[in-house]
């Protein structure tokens, strides 16, 4: 079983910038037998979207709206994944949620924002304008 932790959700202004991180409790993501992750987000009455993925070499893809501001990454030595996020919109504003899967069909994740097996609490992110 893979437990994940988000960390780093908070309030910021439009403009601002904020690193999610994704830690996996107890396992590593290569021995845990995981070859997909991923950041997914969330408000209230809308549907899960995908925002960006990796794979355990370090392949990603982003979503089209954070294409140019947001920045999946990976640390194996630290099992720790992570999300950096620049120039936030209001439009931002969301639930944010780290998920895993030992699927190898990893881009097409990133359209399925609720197959992942594994799900980390969620961290807050809320942008003001």
């Amino acid at each position: 079983q893979v437990q994940l932790v988000e960390s780093g959700g908070g309030s910021v202004e439009a403009g601002g910038s904020l690193r999610l991180s994704c830690a996996a409790s107890g396992v590593t993501f290569s021995t845990a037998g995981v070859y997909c992750m991923g950041w997914f987000r969330q408000t209230p009455g809308k549907g899960r979207e995908g925002v960006a993925i990796i794979d355990i070499i370090g392949r990603t893809r982003h979503a089209d709206s954070v294409q140019g501001r947001f920045k999946i990454s990976l640390d194996n030595a630290k099992n720790i994944m992570y999300l950096q996020m620049n120039s936030l919109k209001p439009d931002d504003t969301a639930m944010y949620y780290c998920a895993a899967d030992p699927t190898q069909l990893c881009p097409q994740l990133l359209d399925r924002p609720t197959a992942a097996n594994y799900w980390g609490q969620g961290t807050q992110v809320t942008v003001s304008s």
